[in-house]
């Protein structure tokens, strides 16, 4: 049953490796358990029932990626959205989580529109070959950064912006914890080269346990204040009730303080960033995994585009920020997935995480840094693909993966990769090139700077 719903054999791969990726994608995802209720409750909901509804749309988005497209993608609340959500619609616009809730239940109801009349499955493919792998390597960056800041390798600064950590400084935090996930990436790296299945997992765990011995002998100090947490997962059960609290709220709107034209707003900038986040995370994982056909399209993509939009409603009517295709499932890719049998062991796990989510949540970013980091030098090598001789193909591919880091945005750096693309092809006389969709999405983009 599972090779006919899969097709493991035919995309070369066996049930242990899609497993095996599985478990490495979640656990490299398992911090939105503790994030999403973290700043979602900025808006004034319940951090229980917000948890519960990361766990249930994650599970329902993942779920429906793997049966209904058969790819290793996993979904869940969005970073970056839930932080729109909560801070600016919620906190500088003044509007109640519920109208927030509502604005993302309709975009996905768009969405499912858009994905069903191909116009998303266009978009996606009307982005030109050598900016595929432009996104590709920027999303190998993004993630890297992003692991770099979890580990607290890189930290802010007052004067260069950010800078590497200074180790001997609260070297009981920041400090080990930066060492561990260095240590840890070092056995990533090994065990990859020495071809160990797994080695990403591997990674992880090995780090986290590393990370409780320094906490056992006093190496490590929690400190709650700093943000600093006990490294041991605690065993307290949830409180399934609290869901209640969030559950079909977004129809129950009050829409006394809020004009259709600034509601309108909120839904676009929710639309804009969500439909270029995923088809961005989409195009890079799938240009990493080698997934796309030799018209570098990927199949299947109407279904996996509506598995997307599908989650994103269903987990605002359960009580949460816009569900999406997260970039981490590129860990899951690197640890060898091809199919929606790793998919589905993620969704699960998210299932799963509802009655044991304190273990889960106690999984500390600098264990998972390690992962990430790796993944991030899997992925940038796509860029050894473009021909940087070409400069007019090489120059928008090259703004696109500096973007996306410096922007912490995926659809940031799809804006400037897109715009960038024609403004360069028209002027050096190369309009044959450029799409009709490619100018709709760059005025698009030029318009998004200029209302949003």
């Amino acid at each position: 049953m599972i090779e006919q719903l899969f097709k493991l054999k035919e995309n070369q791969t066996t049930m242990k490796t899609e497993i095996l990726a599985g478990i490495t994608t979640f656990m490299t995802m398992a911090y939105i358990l503790a994030v999403n209720p973290s700043i979602l409750s900025a808006s004034g909901m319940d951090t229980t029932a917000i948890l519960i509804a990361t766990c249930l749309a994650s599970f329902i988005g993942t779920i429906a990626m793997a049966l209904m497209a058969n790819y290793p993608f996993a979904l869940a609340p969005g970073m970056g959205l839930n932080a729109y959500f909560a801070y600016t619609v919620c906190g500088e616009m003044g509007y109640d989580w519920r109208v927030a809730l509502l604005a993302v239940f309709v975009e996905g109801i768009i969405f499912i529109i858009l994905s069903l009349t191909n116009i998303r499955e266009a978009v996606f493919n009307a982005i030109p070959s050598s900016l595929k792998k432009g996104v590709s390597a920027g999303i190998g960056l993004f993630i890297a950064f992003v692991g770099l800041q979890g580990a607290h390798i890189i930290i802010n600064s007052d004067a260069t912006l950010l800078t590497y950590i200074n180790f001997t400084s609260n070297f009981h935090t920041e400090g080990i914890c930066a060492l561990l996930a260095l240590i840890g990436l070092i056995i990533t790296a090994i065990l990859h080269i020495k071809n160990v299945n797994g080695s990403i997992l591997i990674g992880i765990i090995v780090t986290w346990v590393l990370g409780m011995l320094c906490q056992a002998v006093g190496i490590y100090i929690p400190n709650i204040e700093s943000g600093f947490y006990s490294l041991y997962p605690t065993f307290a059960l949830t409180d399934f009730s609290a869901l209640g609290q969030t559950f079909g709220q977004c129809f129950r709107a009050d829409f006394s303080n809020v004009s259709i034209a600034n509601f309108i707003i909120v839904l676009l900038a929710f639309l804009f960033v969500d439909m270029f986040d995923t088809i961005g995370t989409l195009v890079g994982v799938a240009t990493k995994a080698g997934m796309l056909d030799k018209q570098e399209k990927l199949p299947r993509i109407k279904q996996a585009l509506l598995a997307d939009a599908v989650a994103t409603s269903v987990g605002a009517v359960i009580g949460t920020s816009t569900t999406t295709t997260f970039v981490e499932s590129s860990a899951g890719v690197g640890a060898g997935a091809k199919t929606g049998l790793s998919a589905m062991t993620t969704g699960i796990l998210f299932l799963a995480a509802i009655f044991f989510a304190p273990i889960f949540t106690a999984i500390p970013g600098f264990a998972t840094a390690p992962a990430l980091i790796f993944v991030g030098f899997l992925m940038v090598s796509a860029i050894l693909n473009v021909d940087f001789n070409d400069a007019i193909e090489a120059i928008p591919c090259y703004l696109c993966m500096l973007v996306m880091p410096l922007a912490y945005s995926i659809s940031e750096g799809i804006a400037i990769g897109v715009v960038s693309y024609v403004i360069i092809h028209l002027c050096c006389g190369k309009a044959n090139k450029i799409t009709p969709l490619m100018y709709i999405l760059a005025i698009l983009f030029i318009c998004k700077y200029i209302f949003l």
